[in-house]
């Protein structure tokens, strides 16, 4: 969502989460973008027809650091190709390692991880490794900030916003170290999670710029990493 206060206006871009919406079929797929649909996120919590999620579940507990191997499916190597070919955004986030990297490997535009972490800095299956953020850096893609708590930390609860928002910054500080400055954006996930007392909800998300400037990042480089890295991305891979 873009807020241009200057002429009074705020646009959205219709995204999903779950590419098994599509059915595993291309025309369906089509038909999102016809209706206005400019990203899908490949894969949720569960395997569908184009892959597989990295956070698997034992015995109904999450297997925090498992990471998972497997590709996209046959067809979900015929979506991204697709969806790149149409002008939609590939989303990478909950995506199975194997998974990513085929993404890397069939498609040649930038793609994002909407609401990822550094694995470096909390060791989760739904974060990127070091690895993955060096390549969608060097694709040109975007990784947003998740504040989901179990992908910033192991603790549990805070009492001071404060140390939650230096463990948010570190975050961006590992994603800007090993990808760039220009792979760094914002995620939040504030429609499915709760308890970030930091950032409660989008009216808190100012406290952040400030984090970050403790982190070393001059005003220049949090513009970037709030709204210029994706307006972007959005410039290079969605068609007018």
């Amino acid at each position: 969502i873009v807020d241009n206060r200057a002429n009074g206006k705020m646009s959205a871009m219709l995204t999903i989460e779950e590419g098994q919406t599509v059915l595993g079929n291309l025309s369906f797929l089509r038909d999102f973008y016809r209706l206005g649909v400019r990203m899908i996120t490949l894969t949720w919590n569960h395997k569908n027809c184009m892959g597989s999620p990295n956070l698997k579940m034992v015995q109904d507990v999450p297997a925090w650091e498992e990471r998972n191997g497997e590709g996209l499916t046959d067809f979900g190597i015929e979506a991204v190709r697709e969806m790149e070919r149409l002008g939609m955004l590939v989303d990478v986030s909950h995506l199975s390692d194997g998974g990513f990297w085929d993404v890397l490997k069939y498609t040649s535009k930038p793609f994002v991880a909407s609401h990822s972490n550094a694995a470096a800095i909390q060791n989760v299956s739904r974060n990127l490794t070091d690895d993955m953020l060096r390549a969608l850096g060097e694709r040109g893609g975007v990784c947003g900030l998740n504040d989901c708590l179990d992908f910033l930390t192991w603790k549990e609860e805070f009492s001071d916003p404060e140390e939650l928002l230096d463990i948010m910054a570190s975050h961006v500080r590992r994603m800007a170290d090993v990808g760039g400055i220009d792979l760094c954006a914002l995620g939040s996930d504030l429609d499915g999670i709760s308890g970030n007392i930091a950032i409660p909800d989008a009216s808190h998300v100012q406290r952040l710029a400030e984090a970050l400037k403790k982190q070393g990042f001059h005003e220049s480089e949090v513009e970037k990493i709030f709204y210029k890295n994706v307006l972007r991305v959005y410039q290079e891979v969605l068609k007018p």
